[in-house]
């Protein structure tokens, strides 16, 4: 850890930035989601779980999309405006803002999408997500319109738990579950869903 630090601070005080075309290693992606270039004012940064080399892949393929997306999100106050779907300016998507709670695992449904991506914002409370393992997962239904669900192992899931500082990508390699009860004694969340276009 102290070496990767390291290495990240020599880095920044050499002012050796990376091309967006690089072949670049963990690192480099690490010091570009750092950066936050971006961002366009929002705060929060991808969950240590985010694929950065798909996220810096996909930035860079529709950064148009992905700017209005985060300016959007950084100059919405997410707590105050009513549950809805809202339009993002510029783009066709639309951002769901759900008030909702976490429910026992085996009540919440698995899904993973070919052509978008979900980033999932939680604005409020705690809301836990699982990310299945490949090898001992498969499809369980048809591909319909955008979604396909799994079958699973639970043990071989890796959950995490979502706060206000983080966000996360789902790109279609990432099999999950969303709104799973956590150990907190409060359920209630409300979150923030935007399903951006997958570029191939």
């Amino acid at each position: 850890m102290k070496r990767i630090v390291f290495i990240l601070i020599l880095l920044i005080s050499t002012g050796k930035l990376f091309s967006q075309h690089c072949e670049c290693n963990t690192i480099n992606y690490t010091y570009w989601m750092l950066q936050k270039e971006w961002s366009n004012g929002f705060k929060a940064l991808p969950d240590v779980s985010t694929d950065l080399k798909e996220f810096h892949s996909q930035y860079y393929k529709n950064k148009k999309q992905w700017n209005a997306v985060f300016a959007w999100l950084a100059n919405t106050d997410l707590l105050s405006i009513p549950a809805g779907k809202y339009p993002i300016p510029e783009t066709e998507l639309t951002a769901n803002i759900e008030d909702s709670s976490n429910q026992p695992l085996n009540k919440r449904g698995t899904e993973s999408h070919y052509h978008h991506i979900d980033l999932q914002y939680v604005v409020k409370g705690t809301e836990r997500f699982a990310l299945l393992d490949h090898e001992t997962s498969y499809p369980n239904r048809a591909y319909k319109p955008d979604i396909i669900g799994y079958s699973y192992d639970a043990s071989k899931a890796m959950f995490i738990d979502s706060t206000p500082e983080r966000f996360f990508l789902f790109f279609p390699s990432d099999w999950h579950i969303a709104k799973i009860q956590t150990d907190k004694k409060d359920q209630n969340i409300r979150v923030v869903v935007i399903k951006l276009d997958y570029i191939k």
